[in-house]
C-alpha cells in the first residue's frame, strides 16, 4: 500500500508542534521552580535518619509541606506562592497538550501507512517518549507535589524528541517483511511500555541521588525545591515494579516470536542478549531495594545502570552492531 502523503505530512507537522509545546512546558516548569519554594522537607530524627513513617505508605505523604495545617491536602503545594502554583498548572496543561499532539504523531503515521506505528526506530523511540510523558502526567495528577520534577522529565523529553527527529527519522512506509507478524502488536508494544516506564523510573532515581546527598541543599537552590528523597525513591521503585513485569512479558514474547520466525527461542543475538541484560539489571534493582546494605543510593545507581542499558540496546545495538534484529534502522 502506498502511504497517504497528507497524513504522513500531518504526522511530521504534529511532531514539530509537540516539540514546541513541550519546550514551552519546560519554560513553565522553570518558572514554577523559580517562583516557588522548597515543596517538602523530610522530618529528620536524631542521628540523621528520616523519621519513622506513621501514615499510609504513599508518595503524597512525603511531599506535604511540614508547615501545612492538618486539613490541607497532602499534595506538596501547600504554602507554595500563588505564582508558582499557576506556573505549575500551566506547565502541566502544556505537557498534556503536547502529549495529545505527540499521540497524534503516531496515530496519523499509522493511518498513513495502514499499520501499527512502531515499525522502525523513529516510531519506536517516539512511542517510548510518549509513554514516559504519560507516566509523568499520571504521577503529577495523582500527587501534585511531583509536578516539581517536571523540568527534569520534560527537558530530557525535548532533547530526545529533537535527536529522534534529526537522526532517526524515516519516511512513512510499509513494514519490512521480517516485521509482518501479529507478534509486532504484542512484543514491540510491551517493549515500548516497559521502556517508557523505566525512563521515568531512571529520572526519579537520578533526582533521588541528588536529593539524598549527606549535605543539606543550599536554601533556594534547585535541589532544595525537589520533593523529599523518600518520595523520589518511592516513585523510582514503584514505576520499576510496574514496568518490570511488562518488560518480562516483552522478553518472553520476543522469544516466542523468534521461535516462530527463526525456529529457535534464543540465539544470543545482540538485541536478545541486551534485552535480557536489562531484565537482569532491573531484577537486581528490585532485589537491592529489599537487601540490607543496598537500599537507598546503591540501589538507585543500579536503576540508572538499567536505564543506560535500555538506551544502549536501542541505539548501539540497532545502529552499530549487526544481527537478526538489524533491519537497516528498523527496531
Amino acid at each position: 500500500m502506498t502511504p497517504d502523503p497528507s497524513l504522513a505530512a500531518l504526522s511530521d507537522t504534529l511532531f514539530s508542534v509537540s516539540v514546541a509545546v513541550y519546550s514551552l512546558a519546560v519554560v513553565a516548569f522553570c518558572a514554577q521552580l523559580a517562583f516557588g519554594r522548597r515543596p517538602a522537607r523530610e522530618l529528620v530524627a536524631a542521628g540523621g535518619a528520616p523519621a519513622p513513617r506513621t501514615g499510609a505508605d504513599d508518595i503524597s505523604s512525603d511531599v506535604r509541606s511540614p508547615d501545612a495545617p492538618a486539613d490541607v491536602p497532602a499534595d506538596g503545594t501547600a504554602g507554595e506562592p500563588g505564582a508558582a502554583r499557576r506556573w505549575g498548572l500551566l506547565a502541566l496543561a502544556l505537557t498534556v497538550l503536547g502529549a495529545v499532539g505527540h499521540a497524534g504523531v503516531l496515530v496519523a503515521r499509522g493511518l498513513a501507512a495502514d499499520r501499527l506505528p512502531w515499525g522502525n526506530m523513529y516510531e519506536f523511540a517516539t512511542a517510548v517518549v510518549l509513554v514516559g510523558v504519560a507516566v509523568y502526567v499520571v504521577l503529577a495528577v495523582r500527587t501534585p507535589g511531583l509536578r516539581h520534577i517536571g523540568l527534569f522529565v520534560l527537558a530530557p523529553v525535548v532533547v530526545a524528541m529533537v535527536l529522534v527527529g534529526l537522526f532517526l527519522y524515516a519516511d512513512a512506509g510499509p513494514l519490512v517483511a521480517a516485521l509482518r507478524s501479529s507478534w509486532l502488536a504484542v512484543h514491540v508494544s510491551t517493549a515500548i511500555l516497559g521502556f517508557g516506564i523505566f525512563f521515568v523510573s531512571g529520572i526519579a532515581s537520578g533526582l533521588y541521588l541528588l536529593r539524598s546527598r549527606p549535605e543539606e541543599p543550599r536554601p533556594g537552590s534547585l535541589v532544595s525545591r525537589l520533593p523529599g528523597a523518600a518520595a523520589l525513591d518511592r516513585v523510582a521503585h514503584r514505576t520499576a515494579v510496574f514496568g518490570f513485569p511488562i518488560w518480562t512479558f516483552a522478553v518472553i514474547a520476543g522469544a516466542i516470536w523468534a521461535e516462530s520466525a527463526w525456529g529457535r527461542f534464543w540465539g544470543w543475538d545482540p538485541k536478545e542478549t541486551w534485552a535480557f541484560i536489562a531484565w537482569v539489571v532491573y531484577a537486581a534493582y528490585l532485589h537491592a531495594r529489599t537487601t540490607a546494605g543496598w537500599r537507598g543510593r546503591p540501589a538507585a545507581w543500579v536503576n540508572l545502570v538499567g536505564l543506560g542499558v535500555m538506551v544502549f540496546n536501542l541505539l548501539y545495538v540497532n545502529l552499530v552492531s549487526t544481527g537478526l534484529h538489524s533491519y537497516g534502522g528498523v527496531s
